[in-house]
């Protein structure tokens, strides 16, 4: 799915944990996105918090323009459901990264075809079992492992390539500037 995002926009960026927001940041700090840091708000990814506690501490504030929500979670199912006073100041970009994050580890690890045939159902729980990673949820890991950026944004792309996304979902590969 295409993501358009333009250097304007204001941006609400919410991570479902702290693996998904380290891997936003490194790829932040590293200028590998279709936005940057200075268009999010308070200049940083924002954890994810219950929507009326958002509505309370972000929206209402007066702001240049629409303010672009990106949801980075694993569920397709989650809901993020604003009051109508606030529907129109918004756009909201679900991200997903289902199963879950830790699938990027076992990826550039060349371990996704073992993976898929394994009964093994959450990436976290190969990476434990078969890979021995026990911190693989660990945003220090998660920061270490991909401390070379181009090994991440590897990883996404071989992910993208291997993995058969829904047409109408949105992945981080399509938050990527250089998709080449």
């Amino acid at each position: 799915m295409e993501v358009n995002i333009s250097n304007s926009s204001i941006i609400a960026c919410i991570c479902e944990g702290g693996a998904e927001t380290a891997i936003i940041n490194l790829l932040l700090d590293n200028d590998m996105l279709i936005f940057s840091r200075n268009q999010l708000l308070e200049e940083e990814v924002l954890p994810r918090t219950p929507v009326k506690d958002f509505e309370k501490r972000y929206l209402r504030r007066e702001y240049d323009g629409k303010i672009t929500i990106l949801r980075i979670i694993d569920s397709r199912s989650e809901k993020f459901n604003l009051s109508k006073a606030y529907r129109c100041q918004v756009d909201i970009i679900n991200v997903i990264t289902a199963p879950e994050i830790e699938i990027l580890v076992i990826v550039s690890k060349g371990k996704y075809d073992d993976y898929c045939r394994s009964s093994i159902k959450k990436p976290s729980d190969y990476c434990k079992s078969e890979l021995k990673i026990k911190n693989v949820k660990s945003p220090n890991f998660i920061s270490k492992y991909f401390s070379e950026p181009s090994f991440l944004v590897d990883s996404i792309k071989e992910y993208h390539r291997v993995h058969k996304q829904k047409k109408d979902e949105a992945s981080i590969y399509d938050l990527l500037k250089n998709k080449q």
